[in-house]
């Protein structure tokens, strides 16, 4: 018998990390498929297809998960299990028809099943999260649980930094249950449907702030997308201005409107309960603004009104 052989589909930090950890599992790779990086997209992670040059693992960029010749491409490769990490697009019922398949999810399944889930757990406040390996079905995240491993989510955690943790996860959970998953001895869990939910992919759009909202959610959106993420934003006199670096605030709002301010020459957000966001960092139109900056065009808005 040879070494078990696999097409991974795989994209990102999480497709960087798992291809690693099979090839150190023993696992021939026979082909890659993975995504051409965007010129519009913020690459802040790492590249699969770098990784198959140095590693020299033959590796293709379809546009159409759904083309034949990408079916014609898997099958040639005889693969005995597929393996989809962090890969952007749904594989159809014919390529997972192929060879037994496996996907790692960036939620504790059932949990924040679909699009983002990270950014997702951040948005919602909730404390825990991790990577969840499952058997692949052309449901998305619906197949049996193979196996997970938690992470926590801090209060002042960003989606970046749960990310990271999500990422290591991600390594040892495949690691932990890769000996039995070639073996055959993998244990498969019940993956609850009735439990979570499913969510959509985001847009820059959905960063933009209501203030009205209480301080938590805002700050949960502002953790959810902060950079390298779009950001969480808002408008003053048609100006665009993003925040990049925020924390809840002890401090009373007292009678200040619901919207930016500057106390102290020090930059807020004012929220619907009275609460505020300490704004460290804000940016327009992609430079850093500064509290006397800000100052003079929220002046400017009060003297047109």
């Amino acid at each position: 018998m040879g070494a078990p052989r696999a097409v991974v589909f795989g994209y990102h930090n999480v497709g960087v990390r798992c291809i690693k950890v099979l090839l150190a599992g023993g696992v021939d790779i026979a082909l890659v498929v993975t995504h051409e990086d965007s010129p519009t997209e913020n690459l802040w992670f790492e590249s699969v297809a770098s990784l198959c040059q140095a590693e020299g693992i033959p590796y293709i960029t379809p546009l159409d998960a759904r083309a034949p010749e990408l079916l014609a491409q898997v099958q040639a490769a005889q693969p005995d299990m597929l393996f989809s990490f962090y890969y952007r697009h749904m594989l159809p019922a014919s390529i997972l028809e192929v060879a037994p398949a496996y996907n790692m999810h960036g939620s504790l399944l059932p949990q924040f099943r679909g699009r983002a889930p990270v950014n997702w757990a951040v948005l919602h406040g909730a404390t825990q999260t991790g990577a969840t390996l499952h058997e692949m079905t052309v449901k998305p995240d619906a197949g049996a649980i193979v196996a997970q491993t938690a992470v926590p989510i801090l209060p002042d955690d960003t989606a970046f930094e749960v990310f990271g943790k999500v990422t290591v996860a991600a390594e040892q959970t495949l690691w932990g249950v890769l000996p039995a998953l070639l073996d055959g001895t993998a244990p498969r869990q019940l993956n609850d449907l009735r439990q979570g939910g499913y969510f959509g992919g985001r847009k820059p759009e959905d960063g933009r702030i209501d203030w009205k909202l209480p301080a938590q959610q805002v700050y949960n959106l502002h953790r959810a997308v902060a950079p390298p993420y779009p950001g969480a934003f808002t408008e003053v006199n048609d100006v665009i201005y993003i925040i990049e670096t925020a924390r809840l605030s002890k401090r009373s709002a007292g009678s200040l409107p619901a919207g930016l301010a500057v106390v102290d020459n020090c930059i807020f957000g004012v929220c619907g309960d009275g609460r505020m966001l300490a704004i460290s960092a804000l940016r327009a139109a992609g430079e850093p603004i500064s509290a006397q900056q800000l100052q003079a065009s929220l002046t400017a808005r009060v003297s047109t009104h």
